[in-house]
């Protein structure tokens, strides 16, 4: 059986970790380079590096950031944020990524995820997707912009055509949890999860060990990602790990 993994995100804004309360009200949460070091160390499975306002600054991740924090780290790191071709993708490989994070950019343009899979593997793309329930109808919307932007896409039909299209993982954040510590939202990944055959990594809403236990006892979901409880140190991954495997969840174990 796979292991469960567990990743803290890194959200980026003017080269320091930030992390806010549905997509807003950033707050400073420590240097991205000390973060990564210690999350590798602490037994991380991988870390996901987002440069969340690049795309809405309409700029490139910030590469020298990335080869800093590549170069610190000896798990799967994921890079998005600003990247909108081929050789965007390219660059933030040789900066020292493993994979590269698309979102806004595969929604304007789906064939990036298509082109993507076809030169660098399946295994290197990962389609981040940002979804809210839906005002207009049952289910839930796409965003894009960092969440501040609606689309009228419904989710379930956008997860099914990025696996077509050849992403290799889902990063599926919901914005309406984002932040909040009120527990994932179990029914949007229980409906992705049962839309796809790729993996699925759920973020947002995680605010203590017992939102991890539900996640993986209740959606088929491949990882949990959060932000906010392993920078502020509310949550150790040693222990969160711990308890998943108490309650017979397949984790990797640092020995």
């Amino acid at each position: 059986m796979l292991k469960k993994r567990i990743i803290p995100c890194l959200d980026i804004k003017d080269g320091r970790v930030v992390k806010g309360v549905n997509f807003v009200d950033l707050i400073d949460a420590g240097d991205p380079v000390e973060s990564a070091q210690e999350y590798n160390d602490l037994g991380a499975d991988e870390l996901v590096f987002l440069d969340i306002t690049a795309t809405k600054e309409k700029r490139k991740t910030l590469a020298e950031l990335v080869e800093k924090v590549a170069a610190q780290v000896f798990i799967p790191l994921t890079v998005g944020g600003g990247i909108r071709t081929i050789a965007d993708m390219q660059f933030i490989l040789r900066a020292g990524a493993d994979k590269v994070s698309v979102n806004s950019a595969a929604v304007k343009n789906p064939e990036l995820v298509q082109e993507g899979a076809r030169i660098f593997g399946s295994q290197c793309i990962v389609a981040a997707v940002d979804a809210a329930s839906s005002k207009s109808r049952d289910g839930w919307e796409i965003f894009i912009h960092g969440g501040s932007k609606a689309t009228g896409i419904d989710l379930l039909d956008w997860v099914r055509k990025l696996e077509n299209l050849g992403a290799g993982e889902i990063l599926l954040t919901s914005i309406n949890t984002d932040g909040t510590k009120s527990g994932f939202d179990l029914e949007m990944l229980q409906a992705v999860t049962a839309a796809v055959n790729i993996p699925v990594i759920a973020s947002g809403g995680a605010g203590e060990i017992s939102h991890f236990v539900d996640l993986f006892k209740q959606t088929d979901v491949d990882a949990a990602l959060a932000a906010s409880i392993f920078h502020f140190g509310e949550v150790a991954i040693k222990d969160l790990k711990a308890e998943l495997a108490e309650k017979s969840i397949p984790v990797r174990i640092e020995r």
